[in-house]
């Protein structure tokens, strides 16, 4: 029964995080579709995934005690995300306006920091947390650069639901000064240790709740 807990429990765990990193990907992650502020969403948007990821990756990892699931877990919900957006794509909003993150070279990044540590917990929590932080919005701006730029999708699709007066002025900000990568690098790196650690605490609360 306890085996049959376990696994209920971490594939249960598995889809909440994969259908909640879906819809904060569609919300906080459609960073194309707000253009007038891009890069503001941009760093929201890379803050938000980073802790989504390391959160769950971390719980994971903990959980099965085996380097590689960090990635297994980032590739589920990377495919989660492909179904969703593209049933987005099939409603008419436009390709560039649906960005799937990158997720996956950076729980890479987690499971080499708890292979090469010997499975050391707080390595996990201080290296991998700091690794996911710093490169996950290098990962998505290099994904971001392969498509449209904003301002170019603005022009291609006016939103005809606001007036011209109440149209915002494109900020002229370039994207690598005053970097959003570097921004969104800072604030990850240092929140995702906590949720790291947050992450591992909660396979301690999972195994507490099975021997309850």
């Amino acid at each position: 029964v306890m085996v049959w807990l376990r696994r209920c429990t971490h594939y249960l765990f598995i889809i909440v995080v994969a259908v909640n990193g879906t819809l904060l990907t569609i919300n906080a992650g459609d960073y194309i579709f707000y253009t007038d502020w891009a890069w503001t969403s941009f760093v929201v948007f890379s803050i938000s995934q980073t802790l989504m990821l390391v959160v769950g990756a971390c719980y994971y990892l903990t959980f099965t005690g085996v380097p590689g699931t960090a990635t297994y877990y980032a590739l589920i919900i990377t495919v989660y995300t492909w179904v969703a957006e593209g049933a987005w794509f099939a409603l008419g909003y436009p390709y560039d306006f649906i960005v799937t993150p990158v997720w996956i070279p950076s729980a890479m990044l987690l499971d080499l920091a708890y292979w090469a540590t010997k499975r050391n917990k707080h390595s996990l929590i201080l290296f991998g947390g700091v690794l996911v932080g710093m490169s996950l919005p290098l990962f998505n701006m290099v994904n971001l650069i392969t498509i449209a730029d904003p301002l170019e999708t603005a022009f291609k699709y006016p939103r005809p639901t606001l007036p011209p007066y109440m149209t915002p002025i494109e900020p002229q900000v370039g994207k690598f000064y005053n970097s959003p990568v570097a921004l969104g690098a800072g604030a990850g790196a240092v929140l995702s240790v906590t949720m790291a650690a947050l992450g591992c605490k909660l396979t301690t609360w999972t195994y507490r709740w099975m021997a309850a």
